[in-house]
Protein backbone atom coordinates (compact mmCIF):
# COMPACT_ATOMS: atom_id res chain seq x y z
CA UNK A 1 0.00 0.00 0.00
CA UNK A 2 1.59 3.04 -1.23
CA UNK A 3 0.88 6.60 1.24
CA UNK A 4 -0.21 9.45 -1.03
CA UNK A 5 1.12 13.00 -0.20
CA UNK A 6 -0.65 15.97 -1.61
CA UNK A 7 1.56 19.30 -2.62
CA UNK A 8 0.04 21.95 -1.63
CA UNK A 9 -2.95 22.57 1.03
CA UNK A 10 -4.78 25.74 0.00
CA UNK A 11 -8.20 25.81 -1.44
CA UNK A 12 -7.43 23.66 -4.63
CA UNK A 13 -5.18 21.02 -2.74
CA UNK A 14 -8.84 20.39 -0.39
CA UNK A 15 -10.25 19.10 -3.56
CA UNK A 16 -7.31 17.54 -4.70
CA UNK A 17 -8.48 15.58 -1.37
CA UNK A 18 -11.95 14.66 -2.46
CA UNK A 19 -10.73 13.87 -6.05
CA UNK A 20 -8.32 11.44 -4.23
CA UNK A 21 -10.90 9.96 -2.13
CA UNK A 22 -13.34 9.28 -5.30
CA UNK A 23 -10.42 7.63 -7.30
CA UNK A 24 -10.58 3.95 -7.64
CA UNK A 25 -7.19 3.08 -5.83
CA UNK A 26 -8.80 4.76 -2.70
CA UNK A 27 -7.87 2.24 0.24
CA UNK A 28 -6.38 -0.23 -2.30
CA UNK A 29 -3.14 0.95 -3.63
CA UNK A 30 -2.94 3.84 -1.31
CA UNK A 31 -4.17 5.84 1.75
CA UNK A 32 -3.81 9.34 1.73
CA UNK A 33 -0.57 10.38 4.64
CA UNK A 34 -1.30 14.44 4.27
CA UNK A 35 0.04 17.28 2.71
CA UNK A 36 3.01 19.15 2.25
CA UNK A 37 2.29 23.18 2.62
CA UNK A 38 5.14 25.78 3.59
CA UNK A 39 1.94 27.85 5.65
CA UNK A 40 1.55 25.38 8.40
CA UNK A 41 -1.68 27.14 9.21
CA UNK A 42 -3.15 26.66 6.11
CA UNK A 43 -5.87 24.21 6.63
CA UNK A 44 -6.94 26.45 10.63
CA UNK A 45 -10.71 26.59 10.43
CA UNK A 46 -10.76 23.44 8.18
CA UNK A 47 -12.15 20.27 9.53
CA UNK A 48 -11.97 16.38 7.90
CA UNK A 49 -8.69 16.99 6.26
CA UNK A 50 -5.16 15.11 6.98
CA UNK A 51 -2.38 17.19 8.58
CA UNK A 52 0.20 19.01 7.08
CA UNK A 53 3.19 16.84 7.79
CA UNK A 54 6.07 19.38 6.47
CA UNK A 55 7.09 21.77 3.72
CA UNK A 56 7.99 20.64 0.37
CA UNK A 57 11.72 21.76 0.99
CA UNK A 58 12.00 20.23 4.31
CA UNK A 59 9.94 16.80 3.70
CA UNK A 60 12.12 13.15 3.94
CA UNK A 61 10.52 11.35 1.13
CA UNK A 62 10.20 7.88 3.03
CA UNK A 63 10.28 4.49 0.88
CA UNK A 64 6.66 3.83 -0.12
CA UNK A 65 5.56 7.75 -0.98
CA UNK A 66 3.74 8.77 -3.87
CA UNK A 67 2.90 12.36 -4.38
CA UNK A 68 0.28 14.63 -6.83
CA UNK A 69 0.74 18.04 -6.91
CA UNK A 70 -2.40 20.12 -6.11
CA UNK A 71 -1.39 23.61 -7.36
CA UNK A 72 -3.56 25.34 -9.40
CA UNK A 73 -1.49 28.23 -10.79
CA UNK A 74 1.16 26.41 -13.81
CA UNK A 75 4.36 28.26 -12.31
CA UNK A 76 3.96 26.44 -8.92
CA UNK A 77 3.32 23.53 -9.78
CA UNK A 78 6.11 23.24 -11.84
CA UNK A 79 8.16 24.36 -9.58
CA UNK A 80 7.19 22.24 -6.54
CA UNK A 81 6.83 19.06 -8.99
CA UNK A 82 10.13 19.40 -9.52
CA UNK A 83 11.52 19.49 -6.20
CA UNK A 84 9.94 16.37 -5.17
CA UNK A 85 11.21 14.91 -8.14
CA UNK A 86 14.88 15.65 -7.67
CA UNK A 87 14.93 14.22 -4.00
CA UNK A 88 13.68 11.01 -5.63
CA UNK A 89 9.30 11.08 -5.58
CA UNK A 90 7.28 9.23 -7.63
CA UNK A 91 4.23 11.25 -8.71
CA UNK A 92 0.93 8.96 -9.50
CA UNK A 93 -2.60 10.42 -11.63
CA UNK A 94 -5.63 10.79 -10.56
CA UNK A 95 -8.53 10.81 -12.65
CA UNK A 96 -11.64 10.16 -11.53
CA UNK A 97 -14.00 7.09 -12.52
CA UNK A 98 -16.47 9.16 -14.52
CA UNK A 99 -13.59 10.42 -16.92
CA UNK A 100 -14.66 9.05 -20.22
CA UNK A 101 -11.19 8.09 -21.57
CA UNK A 102 -11.97 6.92 -25.42
CA UNK A 103 -10.12 4.90 -27.92
CA UNK A 104 -6.29 5.34 -28.33
CA UNK A 105 -6.07 8.49 -25.64
CA UNK A 106 -2.66 8.44 -23.99
CA UNK A 107 -1.94 9.98 -20.47
CA UNK A 108 1.40 10.75 -19.24
CA UNK A 109 2.07 10.62 -15.04
CA UNK A 110 1.32 12.85 -12.32
CA UNK A 111 -2.07 13.92 -13.92
CA UNK A 112 -5.35 15.44 -12.21
CA UNK A 113 -8.58 14.76 -14.12
CA UNK A 114 -11.66 15.72 -12.09
CA UNK A 115 -15.30 14.32 -12.42
CA UNK A 116 -17.01 14.29 -16.20
CA UNK A 117 -14.05 15.25 -18.45
CA UNK A 118 -14.32 13.90 -21.73
CA UNK A 119 -10.53 13.14 -23.61
CA UNK A 120 -11.31 11.64 -26.79
CA UNK A 121 -10.25 9.89 -29.44
CA UNK A 122 -6.09 9.66 -30.06
CA UNK A 123 -5.56 12.41 -27.81
CA UNK A 124 -2.27 12.56 -26.18
CA UNK A 125 -2.11 13.84 -22.90
CA UNK A 126 1.74 14.56 -21.52
CA UNK A 127 3.11 14.95 -17.70
CA UNK A 128 1.97 16.84 -15.18
CA UNK A 129 -1.38 17.93 -16.67
CA UNK A 130 -4.20 19.79 -14.93
CA UNK A 131 -8.28 18.53 -16.15
CA UNK A 132 -10.85 20.05 -14.10
CA UNK A 133 -14.35 18.95 -14.17
CA UNK A 134 -16.80 18.92 -17.25
CA UNK A 135 -13.72 19.61 -19.32
CA UNK A 136 -13.95 18.16 -23.00
CA UNK A 137 -11.51 17.37 -25.31
CA UNK A 138 -11.26 17.17 -29.08
CA UNK A 139 -10.18 14.03 -30.77
CA UNK A 140 -6.76 14.39 -32.01
CA UNK A 141 -5.75 17.12 -29.23
CA UNK A 142 -2.38 17.09 -27.92
CA UNK A 143 -1.96 18.72 -24.09
CA UNK A 144 2.08 19.50 -23.28
CA UNK A 145 2.86 19.33 -20.10
CA UNK A 146 2.40 20.91 -17.01
CA UNK A 147 -0.85 22.69 -18.59
CA UNK A 148 -3.85 23.51 -16.69
CA UNK A 149 -7.75 23.19 -18.28
CA UNK A 150 -10.65 24.82 -16.01
CA UNK A 151 -13.83 23.61 -15.66
CA UNK A 152 -15.68 23.62 -18.84
CA UNK A 153 -13.32 24.65 -20.64
CA UNK A 154 -13.04 22.95 -24.55
CA UNK A 155 -10.51 22.22 -27.63
CA UNK A 156 -11.74 20.98 -30.91
CA UNK A 157 -10.12 18.92 -33.00
CA UNK A 158 -6.29 18.82 -33.64
CA UNK A 159 -5.89 21.83 -31.17
CA UNK A 160 -2.37 21.63 -29.56
CA UNK A 161 -1.91 23.25 -26.01
CA UNK A 162 2.08 23.51 -25.70
CA UNK A 163 4.02 23.15 -22.33
CA UNK A 164 2.38 25.80 -19.76
CA UNK A 165 -0.87 26.97 -21.14
CA UNK A 166 -3.61 27.77 -18.94
CA UNK A 167 -7.47 27.54 -20.24
CA UNK A 168 -9.38 29.23 -17.75
CA UNK A 169 -13.50 28.32 -17.02
CA UNK A 170 -15.08 27.65 -19.95
CA UNK A 171 -12.92 28.91 -22.68
CA UNK A 172 -13.30 27.36 -26.35
CA UNK A 173 -10.85 26.81 -28.90
CA UNK A 174 -11.54 26.00 -31.86
CA UNK A 175 -10.30 23.10 -34.23
CA UNK A 176 -6.54 22.95 -35.16
CA UNK A 177 -5.51 26.00 -33.34
CA UNK A 178 -2.17 26.29 -31.61
CA UNK A 179 -1.66 27.63 -27.96
CA UNK A 180 1.90 28.65 -27.82
CA UNK A 181 3.70 27.87 -24.74
CA UNK A 182 3.38 29.86 -21.25
CA UNK A 183 -0.21 31.51 -22.70
CA UNK A 184 -3.23 32.03 -20.86
CA UNK A 185 -6.77 31.72 -22.48
CA UNK A 186 -9.39 34.21 -20.26
CA UNK A 187 -12.56 33.20 -19.34
CA UNK A 188 -15.26 32.45 -21.61
CA UNK A 189 -12.90 33.27 -24.48
CA UNK A 190 -12.83 31.93 -27.78
CA UNK A 191 -9.89 31.16 -29.68
CA UNK A 192 -10.37 30.99 -33.34
CA UNK A 193 -6.50 31.65 -34.40
CA UNK A 194 -3.00 30.43 -33.03
CA UNK A 195 -2.18 32.22 -29.68
CA UNK A 196 1.71 33.75 -29.38
CA UNK A 197 4.07 32.19 -26.38
CA UNK A 198 3.65 33.96 -22.84
CA UNK A 199 0.62 36.22 -23.85
CA UNK A 200 -2.91 35.99 -22.46
CA UNK A 201 -5.68 36.31 -24.65
CA UNK A 202 -9.39 37.35 -23.80
CA UNK A 203 -12.77 38.03 -25.55
CA UNK A 204 -15.09 36.29 -28.49
CA UNK A 205 -12.93 36.40 -30.54
CA UNK A 206 -10.00 36.43 -27.95
CA UNK A 207 -7.46 38.92 -28.39
CA UNK A 208 -4.35 39.84 -26.48
CA UNK A 209 -4.24 41.69 -23.34
CA UNK A 210 -1.57 44.03 -22.57
CA UNK A 211 -0.97 44.75 -19.09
Amino acid sequence: MKNLIIVGARGFGREVYDLATQCSGFNLEYVIKGFLDDKADALDGFENYPPIISSVEDYKIQENDVFVCALGTVKWKKHYAELIQAKGGKFINLIHPSTKLNTNAVVGTGLLVFMYANISNDCIIEDFVTIQGYVGLGHDTKIHKWAHLSSYSFTGGFVILEEEVTLNTRATVLPHVVVRKGATVGACSMVIKNVKENTTVFGVPAKKLDF
